[in-house]
């Protein structure tokens, strides 16, 4: 296994862990809580994680494209596609979390089961808003990730305004140290 591929799999278990603690703290609140609106981009706790999750599915939904096939993706295509990225998919925390746990093994699954060899492929898919896009794989992979964590970091940010403590989130304690 290279190292790319080894830290696309360290990226699926933060994305894992991280999105445990978000949901271990937002679920401390009241549904009021979550829906307040905060000022972040998707103006809620509950808007952003729905974001997020609506972002993974389109970004998975895409990847299921590739000409590996990837069977670990099925999951995701028997949902429904999204119609917007502001969309709220779950309303209720305890429906959204089991979602959001489906989606993280489906990731984990997924990133464990590509090789190197299918990180050289340009993907084609076409944008939400229109148009086809023409796009590195390995990037497009990147960037599904740090999606991921940006908005967890105004998650985070609305969680500490709540006075919730989500405690330390750095991808450095995932990073096993060396021999």
């Amino acid at each position: 296994m290279s190292k790319i591929t080894k830290h696309l799999i360290l990226m699926a278990s933060y994305n894992e862990w991280m999105n445990s603690k978000m949901y271990d703290a937002a679920g401390t609140l009241s549904a009021e809580d979550l829906a307040k609106d905060n000022g972040g981009f998707f103006r809620s706790i509950l808007g952003t994680l729905n974001h997020i999750m609506v972002g993974d599915i389109l970004w998975l939904r895409r990847f299921a494209t590739h000409p590996a096939n990837y069977h670990e993706l099925n999951p995701v295509l028997g949902l429904a596609q999204p119609e917007s990225l502001d969309q709220i998919l779950f309303v209720d925390f305890a429906e959204s979390s089991a979602q959001r746990q489906m989606l993280d093994v489906v990731i984990s699954r997924w990133i464990s089961s590509i090789n190197d060899h299918d990180l050289e492929h340009v993907l084609t898919y076409q944008r939400k808003s229109g148009g086809e896009c023409r796009k590195d794989f390995y990037g497009l992979i990147m960037h599904f990730f740090n999606h991921q964590v940006h908005h967890r970091g105004q998650i985070t940010t609305m969680l500490t305004q709540a006075g919730l403590d989500v405690g330390a989130t750095d991808l450095v304690l995932l990073i096993p140290d060396e021999a």
